[in-house]
């Protein structure tokens, strides 16, 4: 699962970009990507996405899919502009749907993006799914550190392995004359891993192409392939895999309603 404390760090680009980057690095293995944030939904513009999940004949939903990877996202059952304006048992039941009655198929990788906080979702994804790790994602300001550091002991105490921290927005180059400025802070996130005996997994910049292309529902991780962004992402998801399997060694991960070897 990709997670945050603080909404706006760039988690669910992340969470994106991961699983182009895992589907592009093996044509045999089968991502999927699944939007847990009810309230806001973020997928199905980022991976250029509409119109409502089919039915298998036992009744449960098809992901819709796009550049290879089979999505699900409470947004491909509402309006887009319709807002979720629901209690907790409510969206505790949609998170059940989207877990339980979806027909994921054989999944090699099932990447979760989880919404902000600390709250139901996070507490029924992690009692109900083995989860292979969490990487929590965050900016190095002081506010997005606090909520990351939330995050990553809930985690802990939920006893999902946390792999690590990606520190996203961590620094923005001016484009003419390449000096760098550092708008969030500098190195909060290094900080807090070493604080919390973490991994840094990524440090990825701020960057206008992976802005861009995320919102044209078109990821760097598709359209620009050679950047210099593309290479950050996949040195992130280098080190993400490889924690994950060493975490995984002493610990079943695999999921059975998804038909998944790893849920990230």
């Amino acid at each position: 699962v990709l997670a945050s404390g603080k909404g706006g760090v760039g988690k669910s680009t992340t969470a994106v970009n991961i699983a182009l980057a895992l589907a592009a690095n093996d044509s045999t293995k089968e991502v999927g990507l699944l939007d847990a944030d009810i309230y806001g939904p973020s997928i199905p513009k980022m991976m250029n996405l509409k119109g409502n999940p089919e039915l298998t004949p036992k009744n449960l939903m098809r992901p819709l899919k796009n550049y290879g990877i089979a999505c699900m996202s409470m947004g491909f059952l509402i309006e887009e502009t319709a807002p979720v304006v629901w209690r907790g048992l409510m969206v505790m039941s949609a998170i059940e749907k989207l877990l339980r009655q979806v027909d994921w198929g054989q999944l090699d990788y099932l990447v979760i993006d989880m919404p902000p906080g600390t709250g139901d979702v996070q507490l029924s994804v992690s009692q109900n799914v083995p989860i292979a790790g969490a990487v929590i994602i965050s900016t190095p300001q002081d506010i997005a550190l606090l909520d990351a550091r939330k995050g990553a002991e809930m985690f802990r105490k939920v006893h999902v392995p946390v792999l690590g921290l990606v520190q996203n927005m961590s620094v923005f180059q001016c484009p003419k004359c390449k000096h760098e400025t550092h708008i969030f802070g500098a190195d909060g996130v290094r900080d807090l891993a070493k604080s919390l005996e973490l991994d840094i997994l990524g440090d990825i910049p701020l960057h206008v192409n992976i802005r861009e292309t995320c919102d044209s529902g078109q990821p760097v991780v598709i359209s620009q392939p050679q950047s210099d962004a593309v290479s950050l992402v996949q040195c992130t998801l280098n080190r993400v895999d490889g924690t994950s399997h060493r975490c995984s060694l002493n610990r079943k991960v695999y999921l059975n309603v998804a038909q998944g070897n790893k849920v990230l």
